[in-house]
């Protein structure tokens, strides 16, 4: 059942390649999460739902109004056969869109939906923190944090932003992992990288647009995954992100807004 939504995925993003009128645009790996698109000193991503369009997607739809009809149009597509046909096919929610079960033997630790119920600033307590790290927009932060359950940053945002060169240089003047922290609470959400080199880390990285973790560099006391939705989620309410479990185990694609914050 998981390859055939699959397959729908990506027969959905060749027809919205052909509604298109050829576009230029590249389509890359389903991205189950939609995103937010505020202004930042960054980038500029357009104002639409996607789940297949890189960050250079966005920045080649952003020089003419021809290109954003394009990427609408396979947004839309792309979002009637996540959001519609994928209740027909009924995929377990233990596993991820291409198959891969979530890896239960290592330290993966689930969590009930109660953690993101409503408080008193969504679903956390309280807003993001002032002065977030790595230049990320706190408008943005605040909205994918606290009041959002599935959207996500765009793809490749944490490359118009400090990341790389800060966790280069804090891993080449320490020795040792970089600690993430929640944007809301300041507590220790990941550390990263271990057991693999930081080329390794922020390669794998860029090839799917947000910073990707593993098993062994996240901090387990302060996150969980709902077994439901692999939505990835902090303690204190804070969404994370998901986990994307491929050939080499649970991978938590996260967003750099959720884990940008100082230590409390």
């Amino acid at each position: 059942m998981a390859k055939s939504f699959g397959i729908i995925i990506l027969l959905a993003s060749e027809i919205g390649v052909a509604l298109s009128f050829n576009s230029g645009l590249r389509s890359c790996c389903f991205r189950p999460t939609a995103s937010f698109a505020l202004p930042s000193t960054q980038r500029r991503p357009i104002t639409i739902t996607s789940l297949l369009s890189s960050s250079s997607d966005i920045n080649d739809a952003s020089s003419s109004s021809e290109s954003i009809d394009i990427l609408k149009r396979r947004a839309f597509l792309t979002n009637f056969a996540a959001t519609s046909l994928l209740p027909i096919i009924a995929i377990p929610a233990s596993v991820s869109a291409w198959g891969f079960p979530n890896n239960e033997n290592g330290p993966l630790v689930y969590g009930a939906d109660v953690i993101m119920s409503p408080k008193e600033h969504g679903t956390t307590s309280i807003p993001v923190q002032e002065n977030l790290r790595y230049g990320v927009s706190r408008k943005l932060a605040d909205k994918i944090c606290s009041f959002n359950r599935s959207f996500a940053e765009m793809g490749g945002y944490f490359q118009g932003t400090s990341f790389e060169d800060d966790v280069r240089q804090q891993v080449a003047s320490s020795g040792g992992p970089v600690t993430f922290y929640d944007s809301v609470t300041g507590k220790p959400l990941f550390k990263a990288p271990v057991n693999r080199s930081v080329d390794e880390f922020i390669a794998e990285s860029k090839v799917h647009g947000w910073p990707s973790f593993r098993d062994d560099e996240v901090v387990w006391e302060n996150v969980r995954v709902l077994k439901s939705s692999g939505e990835t989620v902090s303690t204190a309410g804070t969404h994370l992100g998901h986990n994307l479990p491929d050939r080499s185990g649970n991978r938590y694609c996260i967003n750099l807004v959720s884990v940008a914050g100082n230590p409390a």
